[in-house]
Formats: structure tokens, C-alpha cells, sequence
């Protein structure tokens, strides 16, 4: 409406009289370190969307970015282990990315092209609700939730902020930042640790 009063569509700036929408704070959902081990030992209709999801939870990619993850992306860095050379899809970052091997094995045997290449978008509604429901996690969790696990457990494992800020190719830190506000753990040892006695 700014534009269309800007371009004179309007003989007065619209904007004026609305009120300002307050953002809230959006509950993030994610899993723990101990609920995605007892994803990876559930068993799931199909495979592709199991080694996907559980690469997620390994790498914080975006399934946008798991999506479109070719084998020409995976390098071998300097201390020999694989590394990801991607520019993410929202975001246009171009980054290099450090993955365990135990991420590695989660794309299967070594090839060319897309590496999930029969995950698909319809995989991630009922199918994804159907396994988690099965390992008995009872969460409303989303494909994307997997990012938001990788962060959270990162953290509470002791990453810094900064680390995971780039490993999850955020622009800012602020961003990141909601991660940590997430990890109760870290709050209740960080209240424990003054003490009077």
C-alpha cells in the first residue's frame, strides 16, 4: 500500500491509519537428542524419508535444501573428512558445511545426480506423522522441525552459538539466538552455578 500511495494510486497513505501488528513469538517445536535415536531405530514405510529426515537432524539442512543435494556437492576437506559445498535455497548463502560420516551413510551408495532421489514433498505430511507415531513421539512435529532439532542439540551438547549460527547458515546470530533460549538445561545449570553455600 506504501508503494501504491508512493506511485499515487492513493491520494493518502493508507498506512497511516492501520495499527501496528505486534509480532509474537512462535513456539518452536523439535526433538531431543534421546527422541531422534528412537526415530533411527524405528522402522519407517519408506526408507528414503527416514535416511532424509534423520541427514536433517544430523546437518540442520533445510528440506528445501535436502531436496535439491546433489553428490557433486559433497567434498573431501583438508582433514579428510566430507564437507557440503551448497548455496541454500532461501537464503542464497553460498556455504561450506562440515558433515559426520554417520550423515554421509544416511545418502546411500555414492552416485551422481540427486542424492534423495525419490524423497518427495507429499512424503513429509502422513507418512512422516505415521512414523513418528510409531516411535512413540507424540510432538506436533514438521519436516522442518528436524533444523530446529539440530540446533537445539547442538547447544545443549555445548556449541557455541556462533558455530551453529553458521553451521545452520544464518545471516544473523540474533537469529540462533531463539535456540538457545530453548535449552532448559542450560538455563537451570547456569542458575545452579551461583551459590552461597
Amino acid at each position: 500500500m506504501k508503494i501504491a500511495y508512493q506511485d499515487k494510486w492513493f491520494r493518502e497513505n493508507i498506512n497511516d491509519y492501520l495499527e501496528k501488528i505486534e509480532l509474537q513469538d512462535v513456539k518452536k517445536e523439535y526433538l531431543t537428542l534421546d527422541e531422534v535415536k528412537q526415530l533411527a531405530v524405528t522402522p519407517c514405510d519408506i526408507p528414503v524419508l527416514k535416511a532424509a529426515s534423520l541427514f536433517a537432524c544430523l546437518t540442520g539442512l533445510r528440506i528445501s535444501d535436502i531436496l535439491n543435494l546433489q553428490w557433486e556437492d559433497f567434498t573431501i576437506a583438508p582433514d579428510q573428512g566430507y564437507c557440503l559445498r551448497i548455496r541454500t535455497q532461501k537464503t542464497q548463502t553460498e556455504a561450506t558445511l562440515p558433515i559426520s560420516y554417520e550423515a554421509y551413510e544416511l545418502c546411500g551408495t555414492p552416485g551422481t545426480g540427486k542424492v534423495f532421489k525419490e524423497l518427495k514433498r507429499s512424503m513429509i505430511n502422513y507418512p512422516l506423522k505415521n512414523w513418528l507415531k510409531k516411535a512413540g513421539i507424540t510432538k506436533s512435529i514438521t519436516v522442518h522441525c528436524f533444523r530446529h532439532s539440530y540446533a537445539v542439540i547442538q547447544i545443549s551438547l555445548g556449541t557455541d552459538i556462533y558455530t551453529v549460527s553458521k553451521m545452520l547458515t544464518h545471516k544473523n546470530v540474533s537469529t540462533t539466538q531463539i535456540y538457545a533460549d530453548l535449552v532448559n538445561s542450560k538455563k537451570r545449570e547456569t542458575a545452579n552455578k551461583i551459590s552461597l553455600k
